[in-house]
């Protein structure tokens, strides 16, 4: 399970101009039945995680971590943050005792100072500069600083007026703050830290933001949103929000400072008022992230320029208050098992070859049954897909519903395509899932059968004498007002499903 679960975080790299892009896991600590250190360090060597955050420099995670290579930023929690911004001498024993006690055998590049300070504590935003100067110097001192680097993670929400990212400026309330801040970032060679929620963005939209746009899916180019200022096209939350943060800092005259997302994810489950914090979201969300910053993507102001990012999180966080979904953003439980398998087909060339990772195309749970007709006989006909097994006698049949049926075919199509983005989507109403959906004798396309052998995709494809027509005639259900002819301009149309 673990290789399985994919080099997970493969953080194997995509160049970015002449740094190394990578993807990094967060290491919160609020569950009721915390992993030793040891244990969290053997989980992270199994998933060949090389990058993770500390909230806080605890020691002995410090020392499980030495002689791994795992490259770690170390926070100073909120709560020390006053101390140490008013004493140089209270930074530099902080950093005697959590950073050159364990350098060089503990691999520390970065160190967080506080965590959203401007938003969580203003009332030390005062000394939150004066803080990261101290410690800077404390590094100089002890000839680090050019391998260790000082900043402090925001929140997004200082970031005003968004959307375009173009119109984009920091809360002016803070520019006492955030112009020395910036100032302080550009000459040590540091960079800033972005806590960037497309999920909270979306919850918050109230329906503005689409869902596929908030999860990086596949949009068509009429679904993109355009900065009219600069005519760059957006297709996900995530790139719109960064690139804000940088017309934001261009604002103040910034221009050479990079941008690392030091927190980002998606929860997994919530209650009955957050009914998008759900397994497949995540999975869908994480997958997708760690692709488009792998791939070297960057943003539409930026491209090529691969903005780091630190997934949020290692664990999921039972002791955490709150809603359910602030205890649920985790990748593993705390007995190591992950929450849900990644799927990453297509990510890259090393992610590509993850054989045993299975992923379907199955109909989304309430989609409307017109729609999902409509999507069956344009899988079953213009689609290719061989779609006789779902014919009364042949293994699928059962259950004779529409769910069942287009199921099958969604999936056979989406195996067809090779797991290709924007496979699985039939204008809206498919998702992807890690769950197998085989039943009794119905061995769908991906699954590893009872042999143990995967069923290829890509056979699926109907021969060219196929006498499977896939007709709206042999796998129709009944609807009552959805005529034959709005069936057949919806196949007509068949590329909206793509």
């Amino acid at each position: 399970m673990a290789i399985f679960l994919l080099l997970l975080l493969l953080l194997v790299s995509a160049v970015a101009g002449d740094e190394d892009a990578f993807v990094g896991v967060n290491i919160g600590t609020d569950l009721s039945d915390m992993p030793s250190p040891t244990q969290v360090v053997a989980l992270l060597k199994a998933q060949s995680i090389k990058y993770v955050r500390l909230y806080d420099a605890d020691r002995a995670m410090l020392l499980a971590l030495a002689n791994t290579g795992i490259q770690v930023t170390v926070s100073v929690p909120n709560d020390q943050l006053l101390g140490i911004g008013q004493s140089n001498a209270t930074a530099a024993n902080w950093v005697a005792r959590n950073v050159i006690a364990h350098v060089p055998a503990t691999n520390i590049t970065a160190i967080a100072v506080g965590s959203e300070v401007l938003t969580a504590l203003p009332n030390a935003a005062p000394v939150l500069v004066s803080a990261l100067k101290f410690i800077h110097s404390a590094l100089v001192a002890s000839n680090l600083d050019g391998q260790i680097k000082v900043s402090t993670p925001h929140s997004s929400s200082i970031i005003l007026d968004s959307f375009p990212p173009s119109q984009a400026f920091f809360n002016r309330s803070w520019d006492p703050v955030m112009v020395p801040l910036l100032k302080f970032l550009q000459s040590t060679g540091s960079y800033l830290m972005l806590n960037v929620y497309p999920y909270y963005d979306y919850m918050q939209s109230n329906g503005v933001i689409p869902l596929d746009y908030a999860l990086f899916r596949p949009l068509p180019p009429n679904k993109e949103a355009v900065d009219a200022n600069t005519l760059l096209h957006y297709t996900n939350v995530f790139d719109a929000v960064v690139d804000a943060a940088y017309f934001a800092m261009s604002y103040l005259n910034f221009t050479k400072i990079p941008i690392v997302v030091t927190e980002t994810g998606w929860p997994s489950k919530g209650d009955s008022s957050e009914p998008d914090a759900t397994l497949e979201n995540a999975n869908t969300y994480n997958s997708n992230l760690i692709r488009h910053v792998l791939n070297n993507t960057g943003t539409p102001k930026h491209p090529r320029i691969a903005v780091s990012t630190y997934i949020y999180e290692l664990y999921n966080e039972d002791l955490r208050p709150g809603s359910v979904s602030e205890k649920n953003w985790g990748l593993f439980d705390a007995n190591g098992i992950p929450v849900y398998i990644l799927h990453l087909t297509g990510a890259g060339t090393v992610l590509a070859n993850d054989t045993t990772n299975q992923t379907f195309c199955v109909a989304k749970e309430g989609a409307d049954p017109k729609m999902l007709q409509a999507a069956l006989d344009w899988a079953c006909g213009p689609g290719k897909v061989e779609c006789s097994p779902l014919l009364q006698g042949h293994p699928c049949y059962e259950p004779d519903n529409v769910v069942s049926h287009s199921t099958y075919a969604f999936n056979a199509y989406f195996q067809q395509m090779a797991k290709s983005p924007g496979t699985c989507d039939f204008k809206g109403v498919a998702t992807i899932t890690t769950t197998d959906p085989s039943h009794g004798s119905c061995i769908f396309p991906g699954s590893i059968g009872k042999n143990g052998t995967i069923t290829n995709g890509t056979s699926l494809a109907p021969s060219s004498n196929s006498t499977s027509s896939g007709c709206a005639s042999q796998y129709f259900y009944g609807t009552g007002s959805f005529t034959t002819s709005v069936i057949i301009a919806v196949l007509l149309l068949s590329a909206v499903f793509l």
